[in-house]
């Protein structure tokens, strides 16, 4: 063996090289964030640091381990929270409104045997989420009214969609974490113009609305403090007349001469005769 090392000294290295990486090859080592499937010629074998609920990553699972050069294959799977996103699509609320919403979910992979079985590789995964993503939030948000997409009512909306992609997405190994909506945008154009007038019409109508209920109700408490005061009046009238006449003699002449404290009165020059009646609360009673 030396002999043969010291006569061919380059084929001597290059078969300890090709022996370096054959033995490197045979034990891997599983980083902390990932998950792998060992595929034995195409058949899944069994899976190393499988992501388990409850166990934080760091935990036992990663490290060295080993497999067949060349008859092993080795799929390396996300261990962490993943989002995709979905692309901007038109969605029809149920009064014929059309939004562009743009979404996202996260999600993890928590069976990667499943997720290897139905999509081989997690770029196959990420297009079958976007998919139904575009799909659920598409069927849910049109059952939805025009206004509660654009309001904080949005959010049990998307809790829907959460669970109903959950679903979907456990039929792939997959756990949606989280859905969420970006942006919720109108149609530029037409629609726009459109959507921005028929606010502004109905809350013009709210506003007619709640003033017709404030003057209705203005006038309720009006007509009722007017029906108090001439119960009072009458009740006075009754036990003193006298006072009463002086008390709307005064009620006049704060009227006539000094205004209501609203306006101020216009000058006005009024010619009475001393003995006239309306001056007698200033001339003092007979009696």
């Amino acid at each position: 063996m030396t002999d043969f090392i010291r006569r061919r000294p380059l084929v001597s290295a290059i078969v300890a090289v090709l022996l370096l990486v054959l033995l490197l090859s045979s034990f891997p080592i599983v980083p902390e964030t990932k998950q792998a499937v060992v595929v034995r010629f195409g058949k899944p074998e069994r899976i190393l640091n499988r992501f388990e609920p409850g166990r934080p990553i760091g935990a036992a699972g990663a490290g060295l381990s080993y497999r067949i050069p060349f008859i092993d294959q080795i799929v390396w799977i996300d261990k962490r929270v993943l989002a995709v996103d979905m692309e901007p699509q038109p969605v029809l609320s149920t009064d014929q409104r059309r939004l562009m919403v743009d979404a996202f979910a996260r999600y993890r992979i928590v069976d990667p045997l499943l997720m290897y079985i139905r999509s081989r590789s997690e770029e196959n995964l990420r297009s079958q989420l976007q998919t139904i993503l575009r799909s659920e939030v598409r069927n849910e948000l049109a059952q939805q009214q025009f206004v509660a997409l654009l309001s904080p009512e949005r959010q049990g909306v998307m809790d829907d969609v959460g669970k109903s992609l959950n679903v979907q997405a456990a039929k792939f190994g997959v756990e949606i974490i989280d859905v969420r909506i970006k942006k919720t945008d109108l149609p530029d154009g037409t629609p726009l113009q459109s959507a921005f007038e028929s606010m502004r019409t109905a809350r013009l109508q709210e506003a007619r609305s709640i003033r017709a209920q404030g003057a209705k109700q203005a006038q309720i408490i009006r007509a009722q403090a007017d029906a108090d005061a001439s119960k009072t009046y009458a009740a006075s009238f009754g036990k003193d007349p006298q006072f009463y006449d002086f008390y709307r003699a005064m009620q006049s002449y704060q009227t006539t001469f000094v205004g209501d404290g609203q306006d101020k009165p216009a000058p006005t020059n009024i010619i009475l005769s001393p003995q006239n009646d309306y001056l007698k609360e200033f001339s003092g009673r007979t009696k």
